[in-house]
């Protein structure tokens, strides 16, 4: 395992063991083995953290790159997605490749027990304080606790210390989000997103892990700071795909940092990642591939770069660059129900487009000329309504949406 060095520095700190963070701790050992790499993180493992738990076989090959090819053993695959409005339109099909849904309290631990094989140290300690010198960062500095480090990789989330330190600005778009276990359906075996009109735009989700439990939860933008009561989202959760939230536990919520068309890293020794960069699909609200993958080019620009803010910059606008581009265009376009509902029939209409905007919104695809085709035949007016089976579509409401 590798300490301190003698003057008490670090090559690099990871501050927040999540996914973010436990990726940069693999990456920065992988690309220099021997390197004095610290992680903090002010809980224990394992611990829960509010997410939807699913895993896009991205992540996981992202993870396999760093030698944790078994980061969701024993969970089983869910290799059918399901999404739209319930009354429809709705779109069903096979992912190209199944995810997995495994409960962050099991993901996270293994992460962080992964790094600490690879000789990263893991501390408790809850971060206040950042000075950014020339030649170092140092956390918690003057105080015992005083950390240094030629390079700091900030995985601290949604509410940033570090992002601020460095004078990054609040993150343009957010939305929240409430988290909860509940019995799953006999047989449950696809992944739900129902799209609401009521509160636009907002959706709900029903993931299965596998083990008689679902993840079910509900999220909507933030408008001008308003606070969302727990209470209404828990609600939100049973308007849209009623049924699906009875008898859940643990109900939490969650802030969610929204991506731009623009990923922004400064030049320093600072590298934001996952939640830190606001990096979770607009349209999805989805965050562990951005998070691992973030993570993983963030560490190895750590170890090895000697500008490690823009070596990290360029290569998180080489890999994310265009999908960026395509996912904060396509969340412009699904501000209105009426094109989401458009891009819904696209999709059950064609299971090439249906595979291209999975891929938008689970991986790193792009918007791709048969994707838009598809959504100007859904426009058009003959175009399909919703499939008469499906986990969404027996959740149809008295009311249609009106798409």
């Amino acid at each position: 395992m590798a300490d301190a060095g003698r003057d008490g520095s670090w090559d690099v700190a990871v501050v927040g063991a999540g996914p973010a963070g436990s990726a940069a701790a693999l990456a920065a050992a992988q690309a220099r083995p021997g390197a004095r790499v610290l992680l903090l993180d002010k809980a224990d493992f394992p611990r829960d953290k509010p997410c939807g738990d699913g895993i896009a076989p991205h992540a996981l090959d992202v993870l396999a790159g760093l030698g944790v090819p078994d980061a969701a053993a024993g969970y089983p695959p869910v290799g059918r997605l399901e999404l739209g409005f319930p009354g429809g339109p709705v779109a069903a099909g096979d992912m190209a490749r199944p995810a997995r849904v495994v409960p962050r309290r099991v993901f996270d631990a293994r992460l962080v027990a992964a790094a600490q094989e690879r000789g990263a140290v893991l501390r408790r300690q809850q971060v206040r304080e950042v000075a950014v010198l020339a030649d170092r960062v140092l956390l918690d500095p003057g105080t015992p606790e005083q950390v240094a480090a030629r390079v700091v990789v900030a995985a601290d989330g949604a509410h940033s210390l570090l992002r601020r330190a460095v004078g990054m600005p609040a993150p343009r778009r957010v939305a929240f989000a409430v988290r909860g276990y509940a019995p799953a359906p006999a047989g449950a075996a696809a992944q739900v997103i129902a799209f609401g009109t009521a509160r636009w735009p907002s959706y709900a989700w029903s993931f299965p892990i596998g083990d008689g439990w679902a993840n079910v939860g509900y999220g909507e933008p933030l408008v001008d700071g308003a606070a969302l009561s727990r209470r209404r989202l828990v609600e939100g959760v049973e308007e849209l795909l009623p049924g699906a939230g009875g008898g859940a536990r643990d109900w939490r919520g969650h802030h969610l940092p929204l991506s731009t068309g623009r990923a922004r890293q400064p030049d320093g020794r600072v590298l934001l990642v996952g939640d830190a960069a606001s990096l979770i699909n607009p349209v999805t609200g989805e965050g562990i591939y951005y998070a691992v993958l973030s993570g993983s080019l963030a560490g190895r620009a750590a170890a090895m770069a000697e500008e490690p803010g823009g070596t990290y910059r360029r290569l998180l606008r080489s890999h994310l660059g265009a999908h960026l581009r395509s996912t904060d265009a396509a969340a412009a376009l699904s501000r209105s129900p009426r094109l989401l509902g458009a891009a819904v029939r696209g999709a059950a209409a064609d299971a090439r487009v249906f595979a291209d905007l999975v891929e938008l919104g689970l991986g790193r695809g792009v918007l791709t000329p048969r994707a838009l085709a598809g959504v100007l035949r859904g426009a058009g007016p003959l175009a399909a309504g919703a499939p008469t089976a499906g986990p969404l579509a027996a959740r149809r409401t008295a009311r249609r949406a009106p798409l």
